[in-house]
C-alpha cells in the first residue's frame, strides 16, 4: 500500500519513494538521531575491530537499559549484511572490554553496561526470504528491520523480525478471545534476555499481585504485534523501537515507568507520581502505582497514549 499525503481537506495524493545516495547517508542519518528512532546513546562509528579481525562495525550504541548495540546498514538487500552482524555479534562476546573502553571514552568512566543482552540490529530497505529463513534458524540474537524514505521527507523504519524463544498453543483457543490469544502467543514467545523470565518476576508474589501484573502483560501485548517484552534482572521493559513501558512488580503493588512526560500528563490522580528527579530501575518518567484491577483500569489510557507517542 503506497503511503498518501492530504493536500486539502478530502484531497490524497500518493508520495513516491525516494533513496539515499549512499550507505553513509543512512548511517549518519540514524547515528544523528539514535535517540529519537530506538532511544540508544550514540558510542562509535565505524569501530575497528582490531588487526586480528579485520573489521569494521558501522555503529556502536547503548541501549536505555544499558546494553551493548550494534547496527549494521546496506542500501540494498543482502546476504552479506547478515554475515557481518554474525561476525561482530561473536566479536563483542569476547572483546567485553573493547567495548567498555569505547563506551567510557564516548559517555565518561561512570558509564554503566549491562552484558545480559547484546543487541544487533540489521538495516536494510527488503530481505531475501532466504535471509529471513537463515536468521530464524540460527537463533541468534538478531534484529531486521527495514526504512522507506519518500520524496516529502519522511522516513519510515519498521522492525520485521527479532528473536523470540518458544510457543503456545492452546485446544481452547478457539473459543477465546483473538486479541486475547494474540496476546498469549506473544507473551509465550517473551525474549528471555540473559535468562531472565516474566515469570521470575511474579513467582513467590501475592496472587493477587501475580494475577495483576499477567493482565498488564496481556494488556500491554495486546497493544501491538510488534511489542516486545524484555525481561531484565529488576524489571520487565516492553518496547518497540525503544521502551515504551518498564514494570516492577513488588510483594504489595506493581509499579509502572510510562515514557511520558508528567509535566503534560499527571497520570490517574493518588497513584501516580513524577519521577524526573528520582532514580528508580527501568525507564520512564511517570510513575503509575497499581494495587487493585480498579489501578489498572485507570492507567489503562496512559499506558496506551505512552504507546501512541513513542509513535504505535
Amino acid at each position: 500500500m503506497p503511503l498518501f499525503q492530504q493536500g486539502d481537506v478530502w484531497g490524497l495524493t500518493a508520495v513516491t519513494q525516494a533513496d539515499f545516495s549512499d550507505e553513509k547517508t543512512l548511517q549518519t542519518l540514524v547515528e544523528k538521531n539514535l535517540k529519537t528512532i530506538f532511544n540508544f546513546t550514540f558510542v562509535a562509528t565505524e569501530f575497528s575491530t582490531g588487526a586480528v579481525h579485520a573489521g569494521r562495525i558501522d555503529t556502536l550504541a547503548l541501549s536505555e537499559d544499558g546494553n551493548p548495540v550494534i547496527i549494521e546498514y546496506k542500501k540494498v538487500a543482502s546476504s552479506e549484511l547478515i554475515n557481518q552482524s554474525l561476525f561482530y555479534l561473536s566479536w563483542i562476546r569476547d572483546h567485553h572490554g573493547d567495548f567498555e573502553i569505547a563506551a567510557q571514552k564516548a559517555l565518561g568512566p561512570s558509564v554503566e553496561i549491562d552484558w545480559s543482552d547484546v543487541r544487533v540490529i540489521c538495516l536494510a530497505p527488503n530481505y531475501k526470504k532466504y535471509d529471513l529463513h537463515a536468521v530464524q534458524m540460527m537463533g541468534a540474537n538478531i534484529e531486521l528491520w527495514t526504512y522507506r524514505k519518500f520524496s516529502n521527507g519522511c522516513v519510515y523504519f519498521e522492525d520485521i523480525y527479532k528473536k523470540s524463544t518458544g510457543s503456545a498453543t492452546s485446544s481452547t483457543e478457539s473459543t477465546k478471545n483473538p486479541v486475547m490469544v494474540a496476546a498469549g502467543k506473544k507473551a509465550a514467545e517473551t525474549k528471555a534476555a540473559g535468562g531472565w523470565t516474566f515469570e521470575q518476576h511474579v513467582d513467590g508474589r501475592p496472587q493477587h499481585i501475580a494475577s495483576l501484573a499477567i493482565s498488564i502483560q496481556e494488556f500491554i501485548l495486546g497493544l501491538d504485534p510488534a511489542m516486545e517484552e524484555a525481561p531484565k534482572k529488576l524489571y520487565v521493559a516492553y518496547r518497540i523501537a525503544q521502551n515504551i513501558v518498564c514494570m516492577e512488580v513488588q510483594k504489595q503493588k506493581i509499579l509502572l515507568f510510562l515514557k511520558l512526560d508528567p509535566g503534560k500528563h499527571k497520570g490517574p490522580p493518588g497513584i501516580s507520581r513524577d519521577m524526573r528527579q528520582i532514580g528508580h530501575f527501568g525507564t520512564g518518567d511517570l510513575e503509575i502505582s497499581i494495587k487493585s484491577a480498579a489501578d489498572f483500569q485507570a492507567a489503562m489510557p496512559f499506558i496506551e497514549l505512552a504507546y501512541e507517542q513513542i509513535g504505535g
